[in-house]
């Protein structure tokens, strides 16, 4: 990542914006099609085709070497789980997909996690506490705040109100012509520190909770995070632009939630009524 900080005109928020809403409609589809019994490569197959048949290349596949369109990681897996046939969804399982897609020269970037059947309610709670979190960062990162308080946003919340682990080993991200730019933008953090926001910037926000301890460790795949526990992690993302006045919301979790209200497989994660 360069620690070159690239501010965006409008019209690159836009192209921006119809990368994010891909993603969206491809997380929707996830939605409407995940279940017990299906594998992370049926879901990976089918977002691939989505994109590509949308005119896109999907952001993940390829880079650094990473083989798939999106990212899947079950119950104590963070992030960056690769789907294969043999990760076969079962009834109670939390799942995290990560999707990204080039489109018009930029990238958009989202991701939403889904709780298969018949979760334990603490789980549950993980989930909305997580998804919840992401809105009171996005509340933050308003122009003339500072990385710090996003980053405080989430772990006030998260870490001191619902006593859960925010992982400090990944971030969110600077997003553009590139999937990863500056700055990298932490879940955890002290009002008042860190570069300011300022208009133009756009960023991906995303909030990785785990219900017991922070600490992670990375699989022998090289790719595969996962609680050091081993105890479940949530992850929720959206991709946002910093405006002189407010801070827009680039990726669109609405079509994803109307999905998972059709799929009887997926429990609804409501956001928790004091976050607004």
């Amino acid at each position: 990542m360069s620690g070159m900080v690239f501010y965006k005109t409008d019209e690159e928020i836009e192209y921006i914006r119809e990368s994010c809403l891909l993603v969206c409609k491809t997380l929707a589809h996830v939605a409407s099609i995940i279940r017990p019994g299906i594998s992370g490569a049926e879901i990976d197959k089918a977002a691939e085709e989505l994109i590509l048949d949308h005119g896109a290349v999907p952001s993940f596949k390829g880079y650094n070497g990473f083989p798939s369109t999106l990212c899947v990681s079950v119950n104590e897996h963070v992030v960056h789980g690769i789907p294969s046939r043999d990760q076969i969804f079962r009834d109670g399982d939390l799942v995290s997909v990560d999707c990204g897609a080039y489109l018009n020269g930029f990238h958009g970037d989202s991701a939403y996690t889904f709780a298969l059947g018949d979760v334990k309610e603490e789980v549950m709670e993980l989930c909305r506490v997580t998804n919840t979190s992401l809105y009171k960062a996005i509340d933050a990162a308003i122009a003339g705040n500072r990385l710090g308080d996003i980053g405080f946003a989430v772990q006030q919340y998260v870490e001191r109100e619902h006593k859960y682990g925010v992982v400090r080993e990944l971030v969110g991200h600077g997003i553009g012509r590139d999937l990863h730019e500056a700055p990298e933008v932490p879940n955890y953090g002290k009002r008042g520190r860190g570069a300011q926001l300022k208009e133009g910037l756009v960023i991906a926000i995303e909030p990785m909770v785990n219900l017991g301890r922070k600490e992670v460790r990375t699989e022998a795949d090289g790719w595969t995070v996962y609680a050091k526990d081993r105890k479940p992690s949530a992850h929720y993302e959206h991709t946002v632009a910093i405006r002189k006045d407010h801070t827009e919301i680039l990726s669109d979790h609405t079509s994803i939630e109307e999905a998972i209200g059709k799929n009887a497989n997926v429990q609804p994660v409501e956001l928790k009524i004091e976050s607004v």
